[in-house]
């Protein structure tokens, strides 16, 4: 569902994108996780495999199965939806209300032959992170036009960034 009018512009988003992963995605990536396994409790240095102790890297190893939990919790439930607002003070996600102050600025990216159609909202602050929302069914030049008149447009983004291009191409 999606609405617009001078004031408002709202519809919804999945929660998170959940791709379509085949047999063969699974067989690879129980077979990454147990070489990055083998790896976090092995050391090749030069032509010696040191033994657990030395040089085991148990750190390496929680973060490889704390991120497979993640990832097997996330694959067996369903996405909600979110309800995204632009509107003349800010936008709201969901509960989660940004200023448009707190933003430096925005990107529309719309490439129809290889079905793109994102906003993108970049923080003044680098350490929070980039919001990016697919437009569905919206008119990309709409809400263009409408932030505009609040933010500084980024035109200098003109592809996904590579952190979307891997997570697409990896099927995370």
């Amino acid at each position: 569902m999606s609405s617009s009018n001078s004031q408002y512009i709202k519809w919804t988003v999945h929660e998170y994108h959940q791709p379509e992963r085949s047999q063969n995605w699974y067989i690879i990536a129980g077979i990454v996780i147990l070489f990055c396994l083998f790896f976090s409790f092995f050391d090749i240095s030069g032509w010696h495999i040191i033994w657990l102790g030395l040089k085991a890297n148990f750190l390496f190893a929680l973060i490889i199965i704390i991120s497979t939990i993640v990832l097997i919790i996330n694959d067996s439930r369903t996405p909600g939806q979110i309800n995204v607002e632009l509107g003349p003070e800010g936008v709201k996600i969901g509960q989660s209300f940004y200023d448009y102050d707190s933003l430096k600025s925005f990107a529309v990216l719309y490439k129809p032959k290889q079905s793109i159609k994102n906003l993108y909202f970049e923080h003044k602050n680098s350490i929070k992170p980039r919001l990016s929302f697919p437009l569905r069914r919206l008119d990309a030049l709409t809400v263009r036009n409408f932030l505009i008149k609040y933010l500084d447009e980024d035109l200098e983004r003109t592809n996904m960034p590579l952190s979307e291009q891997l997570t697409k191409l990896l099927k995370l």
